[in-house]
């Protein structure tokens, strides 16, 4: 091939190599952030649907059944009319015990907090005791287990005797009834902590104040919060007995009260209080536990 022919060639070739490349429009993808949303809406209601129909199940059952004339249940629409003041006002004060579902609540909850504290702080330092010292375990395992069978309000007329105030007698029945779980699940934890744990802590050379802190605790925390949140179930079953039968302000109290009054209405509005505070209360201490154990605690 000749030299001009060649450079012609070349002519025609560089103007095609420099023409602009075609632009192709691509369809934008979804932001991640939305698609985490969606992602999050959806869990959301295959967890909160579920329970909303069941719910609206039970209660048009519960209309129906209930709204006949001679039923000695009210319906709720009836429950709804006859508590709309305990409802919609739950702050009132009209002095002694007339107060408003928020203060009876709110001296129950407070009685709970103290003796379910203190049977947290005395169940874990026993139950470490129970599980780590084979001595200890032979001696009060076996006085906490006839203990821990005796129903809550048995212990009533006992601390009601020795305190002779209804205030300390309801505490020590939250305290005498939630420790129980707390020193058992605590115990088995302390056990069922691995051997490799405990090599490592003595090549380390932990003292025992630093074997209790690094290894025991974050070990043993999945069963200790498992007692915890039992423990807490019980306190708040024990503090509503307990003042069913001590008096004063309290939702214990306020559900006989309502009772010795035959406004049945009034008792099933603080029943429904009762349990959502107590599914509430399971639900702190489950949360709780699931950040102090990085999600190995059960949920």
């Amino acid at each position: 091939m000749s030299m001009p022919a060649m450079k012609s060639e070349a002519a025609v070739a560089a103007p095609a190599a420099s023409a602009p490349a075609e632009i192709v429009t691509m369809t934008p993808k979804r932001a991640p952030v939305a698609e985490k949303y969606i992602k999050m809406a959806k869990e959301t209601a295959v967890r909160v649907i579920p329970p909303l129909v069941v719910l609206a199940l039970l209660l048009l059952f519960w209309e129906l059944a209930c709204r006949r004339a001679g039923s000695a249940l009210p319906p709720p629409s009836r429950v709804f009319k006859e508590t709309k003041e305990l409802i919609f006002d739950p702050f009132f004060d009209r002095g002694g015990i007339d107060k408003g579902l928020f203060w009876h609540l709110s001296a129950s909850l407070q009685r709970v907090a103290l003796g379910y504290s203190l049977a947290a702080i005395a169940g874990v330092a026993l139950g470490t005791l129970v599980g780590q010292s084979v001595w200890a375990m032979r001696g009060l395992d076996p006085l906490f287990q006839v203990l821990r069978t005796i129903p809550p309000l048995a212990w009533l007329p006992l601390s009601l005797a020795a305190f002779r105030d209804g205030q300390p007698s309801a505490i020590f029945v939250i305290f005498i009834t939630s420790i129980w779980p707390i020193i058992i699940n605590t115990a088995v934890g302390i056990r069922n902590i691995p051997q490799d744990y405990r090599n490592v802590a003595a090549v380390v050379q932990l003292n025992p104040l630093e074997f209790f802190g690094k290894i025991m605790i974050p070990a043993a925390a999945p069963y200790i919060f498992t007692g915890l949140r039992i423990g807490i179930g019980l306190s708040w079953l024990a503090i509503v007995a307990a003042e069913m039968l001590i008096g004063g302000v309290g939702i214990g109290f306020f559900i006989w009260d309502a009772w010795n009054s035959s406004h049945i209405s009034e008792i099933v509005l603080a029943l429904f209080y009762v349990g959502i505070i107590g599914f509430l209360l399971d639900r702190m201490i489950a949360i709780v536990g699931k950040f102090v154990t990085r999600g190995t605690a059960a949920n």
